[in-house]
């Protein structure tokens, strides 16, 4: 294959500069791959530098190599220091995201750049952004899709302790930790070969699920017992954050990270929706069960996309105007949300 051929002379050949860009409000996938992804570049003799659109969350900090990552959005000498890697780098490679818009202001850069561009990723209908594309939705994770890569270039033997906990900790968080219909046998191969590193799975867990601000735990109370709405008639419910209400509970970036899923949790309910007031903009994010595809619902009203039962979108329009219009659209889903065999 032509592209393969490219990209395995780009690997294995001379020293070269590489960025790494990956989405904005970085997830476990999205963090664990590129840093993985960056530490084997090192280890095959070239050199890597990982940009993030913003900052991520404190419980994904401690992956091996974090304290290296640009954080563009934080000020002027960050974007300074990322636009200089963009247009100085012989490689971009572009991870867990399939477009440019999903990196803001730095995907402006990126496209600008004529430096050779690889996307690694595993959500539906990449944009054509890269010269060379590996895009396979059946990969649970782009960490997954990142070993199988590592695998295929005949380096699984350079996968130590930090690299494997990185991967590991993509592909628990995007399975669900193992329980979305994603967690295929050929994961839990990866997974075990990971697993002979030696590194702990278990504080891997612990570092990301229960690792959590004080500022967290008060957040996602208030928002349970008090902003939660249930809409049985559509087998769904929403809840929203108010940018003063991130205020009152000095919230940050990352203390929203799961509060959706918890919607999914009460019986009967198929599909669950936060909106989160931002400075500029409403963020969504939606999830649902079975065969009801929130991705749709995102990419028709919420200029949005993602997996199928896992997406998120975005709304310019205030709180309550985004409110108003998900409940406008909800006669249009009915029939499908209802027929939904939980």
């Amino acid at each position: 294959m032509k592209e393969w051929k490219l990209f395995e002379d780009i690997i294995q050949g001379s020293p070269k500069s590489f960025v790494i860009c990956t989405h904005t409000n970085p997830d476990a996938d999205a963090i664990g791959s590129s840093l993985a992804w960056w530490a084997y570049l090192l280890k095959k003799g070239h050199t890597a530098t990982v940009i993030v659109p913003n900052e991520c969350s404190q419980n994904l900090r401690w992956m091996s190599g974090y304290e290296s990552v640009i954080e563009f959005e934080t000020n002027t000498a960050t974007r300074k220091a990322a636009k200089d890697a963009i247009f100085n780098c012989d490689v971009i490679c572009c991870l867990d995201f399939n477009s440019l818009n999903r990196i803001k202001d730095l995907g402006t850069l990126v496209n600008k750049s004529t430096k050779t561009k690889i996307l690694i990723d595993h959500h539906l209908q990449p944009d054509p952004i890269a010269d060379i594309t590996f895009s396979d939705t059946t990969k649970a994770a782009t960490a997954q899709y990142v070993f199988d890569l590592i695998a295929e270039l005949g380096d699984i033997e350079l996968i130590d302790k930090a690299m494997a906990s990185c991967l590991y900790a993509g592909i628990m968080t995007d399975t669900g930790s193992f329980r979305h219909r994603s967690t295929t046998p050929e994961v839990h191969r990866v997974v075990a070969e990971l697993m002979k590193t030696g590194f702990d799975a278990n504080h891997v867990h612990r570092l990301i699920f229960d690792n959590n601000p004080l500022s967290k735990t008060r957040l996602l109370g208030h928002v349970l017992s008090q902003k939660l709405v249930s809409l049985p008639d559509y087998r769904m419910v929403y809840m929203t954050i108010s940018e003063e209400e991130f205020k009152t509970f000095g919230s940050n970036m990352g203390d929203t990270d799961g509060i959706v899923n918890y919607g999914l949790g009460i019986e009967n309910v198929v599909m669950a929706v936060l909106m989160i007031e931002r400075k500029d903009e409403i963020k969504l994010s939606f999830r649902s069960v079975d065969d009801f595809s929130v991705r749709d619902l995102a990419a028709k009203y919420f200029e949005g996309g993602g997996h199928k039962n896992a997406s998120g979108g975005r709304g310019a329009k205030t709180l309550n105007e985004t409110i108003e219009k998900l409940l406008n659209i909800l006669p249009e889903y009915k029939e499908n949300l209802l027929s939904v065999v939980k």
